[in-house]
């Protein structure tokens, strides 16, 4: 019978910070921001900003609550980036007339103009990485898998969850 068990030594290299998938991931993050921050600033964004209009350009007219859903941000952290937006001309935000708690952010013509300019982004980004496009394809669904499994752990983990 093998004992899965892994030995004192080997147990204790896994708190070693070079082992961390989370400290890999979180690494890789701030490497992408810095890459985006240089290409994002002829467009005038931030990259959160920047997520919210590839959304918005997916899919114009959201209520704010369907776009934190999209981004995976809570309002406190979507309201003032839309703020910034709006301020920029690149978003309208207003009360929906079928529901007056729920706002609505839709495209500005300069922001649905802005995509044109945006289309070199990702070209930009994937010369970055030094990756083959279906490498970066790849990759993005192992951390779509990742995140899924993730996610569900964290459910899995909280009380009254199952």
């Amino acid at each position: 019978m093998t004992s899965t068990t892994p030995t004192p030594t080997a147990e204790e290299n896994w708190l070693r910070l070079d082992r961390q998938i989370c400290f890999s991931l979180h690494a890789a993050s701030r490497a992408f921001n810095g890459v985006y921050r240089v290409i994002l600033k002829d467009l005038g964004l931030t990259y959160p900003q920047y997520l919210v209009m590839l959304v918005l350009w997916e899919q114009d007219n959201l209520p704010v609550k369907k776009l934190g859903e999209h981004l995976r941000l809570d309002s406190g952290t979507l309201s003032p980036l839309l703020k910034r937006l709006e301020a920029a001309g690149l978003v309208r935000r207003e009360r929906s007339a079928r529901d007056e708690r729920s706002v609505e952010v839709r495209l500005t013509e300069e922001g649905a103009a802005l995509r044109e300019r945006a289309l070199q982004v990702p070209r930009r980004i994937l010369a970055a990485t030094g990756f083959e496009f279906d490498e970066i394809r790849e990759l993005r669904e192992r951390l779509d898998q990742l995140t899924g499994a993730l996610d569900s752990a964290a459910l899995e983990e909280t009380p009254g969850c199952s």
